[in-house]
């Protein structure tokens, strides 16, 4: 399935970064580090959605790392973030030629430069955290048992034969973000991957469920709807709690 209108939607949120733009295997990352001892052998990738090291994704990866774990976020998209949704016009912005531009062909090298840097310097276990996009690179490196716990919320490019494939050869325990209203995973996807993983995924598997909320809500919707706020939290306190668990 390819990305639909709402993964190109979002709503700015207030705060100031903490990290720092550092290159990590030639590629420029945003790295948010905790200020308290960690362990220096784990850490999160954050795999963005369409919107790259905006300032929504750098302020959640800060979150992470007050949580304790240091925190990737990959320039996958080499600066070429997609601009907000309602700009699309008036910048004459080509969806499919954007799309074109970042594919598994581009993407994938990236994270492999990004990973095979971090485990020569001493990491041992990697969580990936996927938004929408990211989603389907935290299957794909969960795939092939590069990483080690895996996260996506309200993800995109994923199909039921992922999930049966995830079952199949993946060691990472998975948890899913999931919400009420999104096309790219509908309710049909969300009880199929209850259905294929359940309780029968051995590394362990959760699903949660953001009532009230749409596509993009744990990183970019508006969080003065107090639902969707709520929901927000939810699937962070969900998140940090896999890690802990898991990492």
């Amino acid at each position: 399935m390819s990305l639909t209108n709402e993964c190109f939607q979002s709503v700015r949120h207030e705060g100031t970064p903490e990290g720092t733009i550092e290159e990590i295997g030639g590629v420029p990352c945003y790295v948010s580090t905790p200020a308290e001892d960690y362990p220096k052998d784990k850490v999160v990738l954050f795999l963005t959605d369409v919107f790259g090291l905006a300032q929504n994704n750098k302020l959640v990866a800060d979150d992470f790392a007050r949580n304790g774990f240091k925190t990737i976020v990959p320039d996958y998209l080499e600066s070429d973030p997609i601009p907000p949704f309602d700009q699309h016009a008036t910048l004459g912005f080509n969806r499919e030629a954007w799309m074109a531009r970042h594919g598994p062909a581009q993407l994938r090298p990236i994270l492999d430069k990004v990973i095979a840097a971090l485990k020569a310097d001493g990491v041992t276990r990697i969580g990936t955290t996927g938004y929408c996009l990211g989603a389907r690179y935290s299957f794909d490196l969960a795939f092939e048992n590069i990483t080690h716990v895996t996260i996506v919320s309200h993800p995109s490019r994923l199909e039921i034969s992922d999930l049966e494939k995830y079952a199949e050869v993946s060691k990472a325990p998975l948890l899913i973000n999931s919400c009420e209203t999104d096309n790219p995973f509908p309710p049909e996807k969300q009880a199929a991957a209850d259905k294929i993983l359940g309780d029968k995924f051995a590394p362990g598997y959760k699903r949660t469920y953001a009532d009230g909320c749409s596509h993009g809500f744990a990183v970019r919707a508006d969080v003065s709807d107090p639902k969707v706020k709520a929901g927000k939290e939810a699937a962070f306190k969900a998140s940090v709690e896999w890690f802990q668990k898991y990492l």
